[in-house]
């Protein structure tokens, strides 16, 4: 039988990618993941936090308004998965001295000693895989192996050459008109682009031409 939860509670999710926050994509499993263990009892969930960070950051901003939110309704922090918050040491246990009650739903029952030793086991293992990874990748550079797929550094080299080219010849395509505008006596930038954009006349990428891509116009021609 799941326990009976009582009094405020403040929802803290995280999720790594601008992508993952658009989407819900692990979004919605940790809002789930809350209301699953809440469910039952005379709760009440003042407030919901989202942040899209690397757990490499420390910087949250709005962990921080939602610590806030905690002292204003006297509410306990309530999170997914403890690694939501962070896997760095020094930024748990600042956050455990804060003075707000957190309760991480994987393991509801931890105590801040145990907090305490997933997180150093967590930064622990992070440490010890990227340490790994600079050794393998130094040994490999000391055998002589270029790192990094050639072909892939060769295929960028031939994109951004490929969109110069398109780029000026897009220039040189709207340059005569540009130079009618000028005849007409009109020769600041800004009043170029309004009469493009009078005239129908789109931007390379389809859109509104203002006095930056007027002046790229010119340079590029």
């Amino acid at each position: 039988m799941s326990p009976t939860h009582r009094g405020r509670f403040v929802a803290y999710h995280r999720v790594s990618t601008v992508r993952q926050g658009e989407s819900g994509l692990g979004l919605e499993a940790q809002r789930q993941a809350i209301l699953t263990y809440l469910n039952g009892g005379a709760w009440e969930l003042v407030g919901e936090f989202v942040e899209v960070e690397s757990g490499k950051n420390s910087d949250r901003k709005q962990l921080a308004a939602a610590l806030e939110d905690c002292r204003k309704h006297k509410a306990k922090l309530v999170i997914a998965k403890l690694d939501r918050l962070s896997r760095n040491l020094a930024f748990i246990a600042t956050l455990m001295e804060s003075g707000v009650e957190f309760v991480a739903v994987d393991n509801p029952h931890a105590n801040k000693l145990t907090v305490h030793i997933l997180a150093a086991v967590a930064q622990h293992e992070r440490e010890m895989i990227s340490e790994r990874t600079k050794a393998a990748l130094q040994a490999a550079k000391a055998r002589g192996k270029v790192l990094g797929n050639p072909r892939l550094r060769e295929a960028a080299v031939t994109g951004v050459a490929a969109l110069k080219a398109k780029a000026d010849r897009f220039a040189a395509n709207v340059l005569p008109v540009i130079r009618e505008i000028q005849a007409s006596g009109i020769k600041s930038a800004n009043a170029i682009a309004g009469r493009l954009n009078e005239r129908g006349v789109k931007t390379a990428r389809g859109g509104k031409w203002t006095h930056v891509q007027v002046g790229k116009a010119l340079a590029r021609a």
